[in-house]
């Protein structure tokens, strides 16, 4: 910048071209400062991208999703007056009887629990049902056949005209079902479906006393314009019923809400990374202003204005930030291609990529904002430099008072984190907590880094070698990087861990223990004549008879007096049916955490039953409270005495509702029984003698749930994981970004050291111990913050334990730390590698 001021006054081509020229040294060190944020612009701008796209695709195909003008649907039993209603609507109808049911197939002897569906009508009228051969969708429901879901067709080695026993009737396969409105691959993964026509099923014997059955009506209209006002109209006769109404437009709301979710997380995902963008950005324009105050302070000599020179540096970050906010945007812009393959399994829709305008509009401006605002703080110190810091640098460093307009720009960074969180989430609440929770993990960071600068400069014995010494100094030295780095490579570790943590959390509680006690089958809707017989052939096998329950099914009629119409706060404790039990001894999951357990009564005693305790907060019932249930017709009222703590996570049968006994005995029962089968060969035999001998039986094997389980998990880890790369690599940047930008400080330090005599390996040294133990404590400060992070969410939001798995926990921070000091070493090199002379004269 030696360029004569001109006598007039100053043009904005003359700041234009200043910021130019001098960028010209530093256009690789000004890219490197703000490329720290392209990956977080890249992240939300595929993350919009992916949300305009989606949404697009659920406005167009809501009718395929919903595959009828409107859907009725309701898990109780239908009344005659409601099915006179039913039989009134629409221009076409059909109907689907869903529930759970075991099928047999006959030329591989395989079974499996599947999600029965028996239909009747032309249904889907919007959309197909998609299977191999194409015709099978249609031509099904003409003959005994079946469509049965590809994933089974391919675990069980299946084809197209093999023979499927369903309850005690056998259909021919008359095609592999591919995909079905609405359904997602996940849910075809975890609960694969079979179509059977309904004119055959109560000739399947699988409806029993207890069968819990899921009716859908599906309706066509000519004219569906009126469909919405009607069921606004008839709500209350609706859910009085029991009935859920689903339209194309109920359905596209409801299918938009629930990838807000997604689309919120992966927001905030992105964001993350780019907060630590931010922290880079920041950092690295505070030591490249540091590196240009003599020549400020030489231009104000020379008559330059302190507000001209701040806007020469602050074009030049305008430009770096806006070539950042667009090389961001297009990165994004390709990303988003791959979001569908991560996101295909849990997507109900057919995505159809393309460019989303209004995607990259808002990355470049958010790119522009992040770049400016938080190169501000260091840009704004450009104007404090007086003529005088050229001669008398260090007294007028002394001198420079706290200017009050960098509050006013940290007051505006915070309001952009707030507002920019608020319009992901929604909620004021959510915001602040999340607001709060950065900004506590940033105080601590930054607090944590004085701390240990301050013990270092305090404690440092000066009878340790000189090399270490040195490199214990250099954490509190000018231009140390002690702060930064432990800012942002804390926080990049505190998010993977984090995110690491609360996977094996979720894991952990569906692993089941390998122990002999515990079961690994399941067998429910056994009936009273069936229990014995099921007794027999479960010991025939040598298996043991574990966990003997019965269930009785039932409804709140009453709560202290009031029904479902008085009690419109409080609906949906009476319109869903519940399973219960009667027992006189509570099971190792249950503990009383209020009230007395009560475990057997006389006839025309008080009836006190025990609730789970979150199921009382969730209907707004306490001790001594009455309820009314309707237990297939007969009225029992009961008091609630008590209330327990249930471990849902143990592998055993636990209700929201246990009576005591001798009550229930006599009402309509099924049996739940649970037993351990030492191999998968003798689980085959065994499970398909149970379908053979006791159709209406239903199986599960556990073991097979928990590979299913595994799999969505390992799918979610994969989202979780795939976000929470661009965390890590803008960890990375920021880290390279930190160490370079102190390059010039460590340069003159190696070179002034190797010309008294100090030898490469010294100097080497000297920076190693510098980057180990900043990269030890930085990565120990945000291991500390995750494992403190994941502890609370294991307790008050997963109710679980949490132990750090050590190997993995060790491996992570081994792993930053070598990658702090590689990087710090690599940097060192290349100074070394050339002559002191050539870097001295190049400085000066």
């Amino acid at each position: 910048m030696q360029n004569k001021l001109p006598k007039q006054s100053i043009k904005l081509s003359w700041l234009f071209k200043m910021a130019w020229r001098d960028s010209r040294k530093n256009r690789s060190r000004l890219l490197l400062f703000i490329s720290s944020i392209i990956l977080g612009i890249a992240a939300l701008v595929a993350v919009y991208s992916f949300k305009d796209n989606l949404q697009h695709d659920i406005d167009s195909q809501a009718k395929e999703l919903t595959g009828a003008d409107l859907v009725l649907d309701s898990r109780k039993g239908v009344t005659k007056a409601m099915q006179k209603m039913l039989d009134t609507l629409g221009n076409d109808r059909s109907q689907e009887k869903t529930f759970a049911s075991m099928i047999y197939f006959k030329k591989g002897g395989g079974s499996r629990l599947v999600q029965m569906k028996a239909l009747k009508g032309n249904y889907p009228y919007y959309g197909t049902l998609e299977t191999l051969p194409v015709e099978a969708g249609k031509n099904f429901q003409s003959g005994q056949d079946a469509l049965v879901d590809q994933t089974l067709m391919l675990q069980f080695g299946a084809q197209v005209g093999d023979s499927l026993k369903v309850g005690d009737l056998s259909f021919k396969i008359l095609g592999t079902l591919v995909k079905a409105p609405g359904q997602t691959g996940i849910a075809a993964t975890v609960a694969p479906t079979v179509y059977i026509p309904m004119q055959f099923l109560a000739k399947t014997n699988l409806i029993k006393t207890g069968s819990r059955i899921n009716n859908k009506f599906y309706y066509k209209y000519d004219d569906p314009s009126e469909i919405d006002e009607w069921v606004k109209k008839n709500e209350p006769k609706l859910e009085s019923e029991g009935f859920d109404a689903d339209t194309v437009e109920s359905r596209k709301e409801q299918t938009g809400r629930s990838f807000k979710d997604v689309n919120r997380f992966l927001a905030l995902s992105g964001f993350i990374a780019l907060l630590l963008g931010c922290v880079g950005v920041g950092s690295a324009i505070h030591v490249y202003i540091q590196e240009k105050l003599s020549a400020v302070a030489t231009l104000r000599c020379l008559g330059l204005k302190a507000r001209h020179a701040f806007f020469i540096y602050l074009i030049q970050v305008f430009f770096i930030g806006l070539i950042a906010a667009m090389l961001g945007s297009a990165l994004g812009t390709g990303i988003q291609f791959l979001l569908p393959i991560v996101l295909k399994d849990f997507l109900p829709v057919e995505i159809t990529m393309q460019v989303s305008w209004a995607a990259v509009a808002q990355g470049i401006l958010l790119g522009l904002i992040i770049s400016v605002l938080f190169a501000l703080p260091s840009l704004l110190s450009v104007r404090k430099i007086s003529p005088l810091n050229a001669i008398r640098f260090s007294f007028e460093q002394k001198s420079q008072k706290q200017d009050p307009l960098i509050w006013l720009v940290y007051i505006l960074m915070i309001a952009f984190v707030i507002g920019f969180t608020h319009l992901q989430m929604k909620n004021w609440i959510q915001t602040f907590a999340f607001t709060a929770s950065i900004g506590i993990a940033f105080l601590l960071l930054i607090l944590l880094s004085k701390i240990l600068m301050f013990l270092v400069k305090k404690l440092l014995p000066n009878s340790i070698s000189y090399l270490w010494r040195q490199g214990f100094a250099n954490l509190y030295r000018p231009n140390n990087q002690t702060l930064m780095l432990t800012v942002s490579i804390g926080l990049s570790t505190a998010f993977i861990c984090t995110l690491f943590f609360v996977q094996g959390i979720l894991m952990s509680r569906v692993t089941l223990s390998s122990g002999s006690n515990q079961p690994n089958i399941v067998m429910f809707d056994i009936q009273n004549a069936q229990k014995n017989g099921l007794d027999s052939l479960t010991k025939s096998f040598n298996l043991p008879l574990m966990n003997q329950v019965p269930v009785i099914t039932m409804r709140i009629e009453e709560i202290n007096g009031k029904t479902s119409s008085a009690d419109t706060s409080n609906r949906r404790a009476y319109r869903n049916e519940l399973r219960a039990t009667y027992q006189d001894s509570l099971t190792a999951a249950e503990q009383i955490t209020a009230g007395k357990w009560v475990g057997k009564v006389k006839l025309n005693e008080t009836i006190y039953i025990s609730l789970d305790q979150r199921y009382a907060q969730q209907i707004n019932v306490g001790l001594n409270d009455k309820i009314l249930f309707n237990v297939q017709g007969m009225m029992i009222p009961t008091v609630v005495g008590s209330l327990r703590e249930v471990n849902w996570s143990k592998m055993q049968t636990n209700f929201r509702v246990v009576f005591p006994a001798g009550v229930l005995e006599q009402a309509p029962q099924f049996h739940v029984l649970m037993t351990r089968v030492p191999s998968n060969e003798v689980s085959a035999r065994f499970q398909g003698e149970v379908v053979q001998n006791f159709p209406n039986v239903s199986v599960i094997d556990l073991d097979l749930v928990l590979k299913l389980l595994d799999e969505l998990l390992s799918k979610i880890g994969f989202v979780i994981q795939f976000m929470a790369g661009f965390s890590m690599v803008t960890g990375w940047i920021v880290l390279i970004s930190a160490v370079l930008t102190s390059k010039n400080q460590r340069t003159k330090e190696s070179i002034l050291l190797r010309t008294m005599g100090a030898s490469k390996k010294q100097i080497l040294a000297i920076n190693a111990i510098e980057y180990f133990f900043l990269g030890t404590f930085a990565a120990g400060a945000g291991l500390i913050l995750a494992i403190g992070g994941s502890w609370a969410l294991a307790k008050f939001t997963f109710d679980a334990a949490f132990i750090p798995p050590f190997p993995a926990t060790l491996l992570l921070f081994g792993s930053v730390i070598l990658l702090v000091v590689v990087t710090g070493i690599l940097s060192t090199r290349s100074i070394l590698n050339q002559p002191p002379l050539k870097i001295l004269r190049s400085g000066s």
